[in-house]
């Protein structure tokens, strides 16, 4: 993987903005808060389920996957939200992904992508999302905060995402509620899941925080669980031979 992705997918990120039409606000669909639900239910490590036809990581993963029926698939068996790639360019997903889930399952969704202005944050609450994506590298602290201020505003969640103390850092200055410590670092793309470990030892009482990729067993899910509200899966999911049993195995009790 380049060493240059980051800096490519915002550039990217950049040019879809400045085309993007600014749509009208439609009303937030109704479901439960993703905080309040992970604060209520601390007996367990609770799954956050991803749809993800594609990576740059791996290229293609599952892309003829029916995705309304995966997503089903994750909801019946106890993931307490969905997360919807919609990227197009390097992931293969899409906004109108996002739409169709949003409308088949009750639980709330993620609206997984490179957000970088508030188009595209009215574009996903229109598209169904209760909760959206902020990377913290991808983002001056400023324009972060912002962001974050704007999509609360219209009643959105925010899953803010970390991968280093300083990041983690500036989470907890802004005031973040959901926090994400991915184990994939976004410049070099290696993964390890010592970076969730090792972070914890920095969390705070109020937030919920997420451990996100390189997430595939039971025994990885074990390890985070002592530390964390829940991870968020979305290879292992993928290619999983039997999609409701992985989600299951990976739901740890932690009594």
């Amino acid at each position: 993987m380049s060493q240059e992705f980051l800096p490519k997918i915002l550039k990217e990120k950049a040019r879809e903005v400045a085309v993007m039409k600014e749509e009208e606000f439609q009303p937030l669909r109704e479901t439960y808060r993703l905080y309040d639900y992970l604060k209520s239910h601390p007996d367990k490590l609770q799954v956050i389920a991803e749809v993800k036809k594609a990576s740059p990581s791996l290229g293609d993963i599952h892309v003829d996957v029916d995705i309304v029926a995966q997503a089903k698939t994750y909801e019946e068996n106890g993931a307490v939200m969905i997360s919807v790639l919609t990227d197009e360019v390097f992931f293969k997903g899409s906004i109108e992904y996002l739409r169709e889930i949003s409308s088949q399952v009750c639980i709330p969704t993620l609206n997984k992508d490179f957000i970088v202005d508030e188009k595209q944050i009215i574009r996903a609450r229109n598209a169904g999302a209760t909760v959206i994506l902020l990377i913290v590298a991808a983002l001056s602290e400023a324009r972060l905060k912002e962001l974050y201020e704007f999509a609360t505003h219209l009643g959105l969640e925010v899953l803010v995402e970390t991968h280093n103390l300083t990041e983690l850092e500036v989470a907890h200055r802004i005031g973040a509620q959901i926090i994400g410590v991915n184990n994939r670092n976004l410049v070099t793309f290696e993964t390890d899941l010592h970076t969730s470990l090792e972070l914890a030892t920095n969390f705070e009482q109020e937030p919920v925080y997420i451990s996100e990729s390189a997430i595939f067993t039971a025994a990885d899910a074990r390890m985070l669980a002592p530390y964390f509200n829940g991870i968020l899966v979305g290879t292992a999911l993928m290619k999983a031979d039997n999609v409701a049993e992985k989600v299951k195995e990976l739901q740890i009790d932690k009594g």
